[in-house]
């Protein structure tokens, strides 16, 4: 059976306008964004925030009725706008796609284990009003990265006020200040139910800005995405309403559900963050392309491979490899248009797009020596930023151990 990879116009033509937006705003404003990390793109953000939040008002009506209104034969293409989106607003700059509003990490956990009432109450905030809105997802702890199961964040319920009472620290949490800083945003928490009960007693909770007892405690200073928020968040007591747990708020008899749902985020999420290393990759492989075609080398694609010489082997090498990762995210993101369990896939193209995107751009400065390790060049902040999506939602090491479990039939318990 032929498979057609021809990207359909209206969908190609919202990926043309992104461009311009990412090459003649976003690159022009990346050098700066990156000497000065803790200034925000505001003015951009201001900007993009229509856009963004109609877009989200489409997806929060999509989600209310019930899915995508059929227009056409076929899967919907709602992840596939989004993938190409932030494909190419990466290739513009990563860090500051990071920073603009919506519902991020957030608001796709509330989209995963959220019930439809959580839905509309919680993610209107990203589809109405003027001022941009931000969510953030709060998971990593001082003691528990990659393993959520040894989280120590804990929520007990207050019988008497009927409140969750939240307590713990969280770090490496993206768009952490804005989420919090702005009236309208909002965190969700990862927090225990019960220590003892490892992955079982996990649930995820919704903390709006202006709770009491939530504080920011400090702002990274990071080797890459320097544009982005990424902050550090104490939780001292901090109280949210007893329906601020994601899903059922029977939560006794939800078993090893509260886990598996939030964790049910990273399967949307994670060919995201691929689609995000697949722009970091392109441009980092277009520039090392266009300086080599400036010295008279050019890729001879029909020529033998014994007949190349080593550079022009690096980078046919190089194009292959960010081909393979596209592939990979493609199949995921086609797979959660179709409604279709996708865990596997979307952890290989994680694994394959961050493993890609550091090689790559790796390679590309040292193809091109000295000036590609200069600041004068965008191209060694294309390799301190690629390293990232080789980290987050997930180590590569995480993401392969999936992988392995999944094809193997292994449980994390046989295969750690």
């Amino acid at each position: 059976m032929t498979i057609s990879f021809e990207i359909p116009e209206h969908i190609k033509q919202q990926t043309d306008m992104v461009k311009m937006v990412a090459e003649h705003i976003m690159r022009p404003m990346s050098r700066d964004l990156d000497e000065h990390e803790h200034q925000r793109p505001t003015a951009f953000a201001e900007q993009m925030w229509p856009f963004m939040r109609d877009m989200q008002k489409k997806n929060l009506e999509r989600m209310l009725n019930g899915g995508e209104t059929k227009r056409r034969e076929g899967p919907g293409t709602q992840y596939l706008r989004l993938m190409l989106m932030i494909e190419m607003l990466s290739w513009g700059d990563a860090g500051i796609y990071l920073c603009l509003p919506g519902g991020a990490l957030g608001g796709a956990a509330i989209e995963a284990v959220g019930t439809p009432e959580q839905k509309a109450k919680f993610l209107q905030r990203f589809a109405e009003g003027d001022v941009p809105a931000w969510g953030a997802m709060a998971m990593t702890e001082p003691g528990a990265g990659s393993d959520t199961s040894s989280i120590q964040t804990t929520a007990v319920f207050d019988e008497a006020t009927q409140e969750w009472v939240l307590n713990g620290e969280k770090i490496f949490c993206t768009n952490g200040t804005l989420a919090l800083n702005e009236s309208n945003g909002l965190v969700v928490v990862w927090a225990t139910l019960d220590r003892s009960a490892g992955r079982a007693g996990m649930r995820t909770f919704i903390v709006a800005a202006g709770t009491p007892g939530v504080k920011v405690t400090k702002q990274e200073i990071k080797l890459g995405i320097r544009a982005s928020d990424t902050a550090a968040i104490v939780l001292d007591n901090a109280r949210v309403p007893k329906d601020a747990i994601l899903g059922s708020p029977e939560v006794q008899t939800q078993g090893g559900q509260g886990f598996k749902g939030a964790m049910a985020t990273f399967d949307a999420t994670r060919p995201l963050v691929a689609a995000s290393a697949l722009g970091i990759g392109r441009a980092a492989l277009e520039f090392t392309k266009e300086k080599l075609a400036e010295n008279g080398v050019d890729i001879p694609y029909g020529q033998p491979y014994h007949k190349l010489t080593a550079v022009q082997r690096d980078v046919l090498d190089m194009e292959m490899q960010l081909k393979a990762a596209h592939l990979l995210t493609l199949r995921s993101i086609s797979m959660l248009d179709a409604k279709e369990p996708n865990n596997l896939e979307s952890s290989m193209a994680k694994a394959k797009a961050g493993k890609v995107v550091t090689q790559l751009t790796y390679k590309a400065v040292e193809l091109l020596g000295t000036m590609g390790y200069s600041r004068e060049w965008l191209l060694e902040k294309w390799m301190r930023d690629a390293k990232i999506n080789d980290l987050f939602e997930g180590t590569g090491q995480i993401n392969t151990l999936i992988v392995a479990r999944r094809i193997l039939g292994y449980t994390s318990k046989e295969l750690a």
